[in-house]
Parts: C-alpha cells; structure tokens; sequence
C-alpha cells in the first residue's frame, strides 16, 4: 500500500511539473537560397496560451523568453480560450515582450469566442496581423516573405491569397494555426510553415506519442514535432496552455525558437 501511494504521489508530482514547468525547444531549419542577411535569423514561436498564466503578469513565462535570443515573434493562435476568453493573460504576456516585431495569425478559439475584438486588442498593442496575406520581411537590404493564414482547422484558410504579394522566388515562411495546412504549402513548395493547435496531444505515451489531436483524432499523424515533405518543412509547437484536459503529461509547454540556416 505504501508503494501504491508513493507511486501514486509521485506521479501526480510529475504530472504538475509537465503542466508547469516551460522547455525552450531549438530547430534549425536549412534553406536553400536564404539570403546571407537571414542566415542565423531566428523567430520565436508562442502559440496555444489559452489564457494560462505563468505567475504574476506572466512572470515566469517571461523570464524565460527573455533568456532567450531571436529576431522576430510568430504567434499562432487559440491565445485565449472559448470557455474563458479573457485578454489580460496575452496582453501581460504581449506588453513584456520587448522591441521585436510581433505577427499573429488567429485560430479557431479566437473565432469561437468573437474575433474582432482580440484582433483590435491585438493590434492595439502593436502586434501585425496576418489573415490569408502576406509581406515582403526586410533585413539588411535582402528579404524574405512572411505569410499567413486564417485558421485551417476552421476552413477560413485561403493559402492562394495569401501567396499572392509573393513576386520572387526568395524563401517563404508561412504562419498557420492547424497543420491542416501542411499538405497545400508542400504543394505550393513552402520552405517553412509553422504551427500549434494540437497541443501535441496533451498526453504523449512512451514509444507511441500523441494519443489525441482536435481534427485528426486517434494516433494522429501530424502531432507535434518537425514534419518534412520535399522542401517543405513544418515545425508543430506543443503550446503553451491546455484545453479540455487541464494536464499535460509527457510534453510540457514550450516556447520554440527556430533558427533559419542557408545551404
């Protein structure tokens, strides 16, 4: 009976740790023809907060993006939650981020719980929105483009649109909050495409991994990690918060940086 109970408290001792606890997770993604400007640019990827605070003013959170060295933020949706959709926990997170440009695209909590006044909360605070377009990202006289879409998992995805402010064959780093999107960016030869919305799975069992994943279901494919098919590389972020089950077991919330290298 002893054993049972130190097992048992032990686990749950894991378990809120793997709520809790940020990893910082690190790609570098090979480009071919990526500009000598943008060698070693990195962006910092958040996605998946569903209104989790980490502390006071998102303290603990903040702490440990600022340790950290990058160019750019992405972020890529569900930032608050339908069943508590409060702005306070991405505002404080959003107003301790510092000087770096921030580019947001929206996933389907943002729609479910009324989108218009996230995107001017958003906006009001500085954050650039990217809703099925896209930009040409300057740096030290080279570019790249920088594009985004609506929330895949929801339809509102319009990639062709999105692709339409591209007129060179410079790199294309595209922003989504589903990997529903992964299979049309390998199509259109995407070098980049960035992503959350599974969480990866919440719950990850040993040799088997994600258990779940909203849209894929049982076992899903695309869960989490970097996913490669021809040129195309798509980097799943594990998130931040949680949805439905308040626990994360095997894979705690992370912030990832990816670092962009030319071969």
């Amino acid at each position: 009976m002893a054993i049972l109970l130190t097992a048992l408290i032990l686990l749950l001792a894991y378990t809120y740790w793997g709520t809790n606890a940020i990893a910082v997770k690190k790609y570098r993604v090979a480009i071919a023809g990526l500009p000598p400007a943008f060698d070693g640019f990195t962006i910092l990827h958040l996605s998946d907060l569903h209104n989790k605070e980490y502390g006071h003013r998102q303290g603990r959170l903040l702490e440990v993006i600022g340790r950290q060295e990058f160019d750019l933020i992405a972020i890529t949706g569900d930032i608050i939650d339908k069943r508590k959709p409060r702005l306070a926990p991405v505002e404080e997170l959003i107003g301790g981020l510092g000087e770096e440009e921030i580019f947001f695209v929206p996933g389907n909590h943002e729609h479910w719980a009324g989108y218009g006044p996230i995107k001017a909360a958003l906006e009001g605070l500085g954050v650039k929105t990217l809703e099925n377009e896209g930009i040409r990202y300057e740096r030290a006289g080279d570019h790249i483009w920088l594009l985004g879409v609506d929330d895949p998992y929801t339809g509102k995805d319009r990639l062709d649109e999105a692709l339409g402010v591209v007129n060179d064959a410079r790199p294309r780093v595209l922003l989504a909050h589903a990997p529903d999107i992964f299979p049309a960016a390998a199509e259109a030869g995407l070098e980049l495409v960035l992503v959350g919305h599974t969480h990866g799975g919440q719950i990850r069992l040993p040799f088997v991994g994600a258990v779940l994943a909203p849209g894929q279901g049982l076992l899903p494919h695309y869960d989490y990690g970097p996913f490669t098919e021809g040129g195309t590389t798509m980097i799943v972020n594990g998130g931040l918060g949680e949805s439905l089950l308040p626990v994360r077991f095997n894979l705690r919330p992370e912030i990832v940086l990816v670092t962009l290298v030319a071969i």
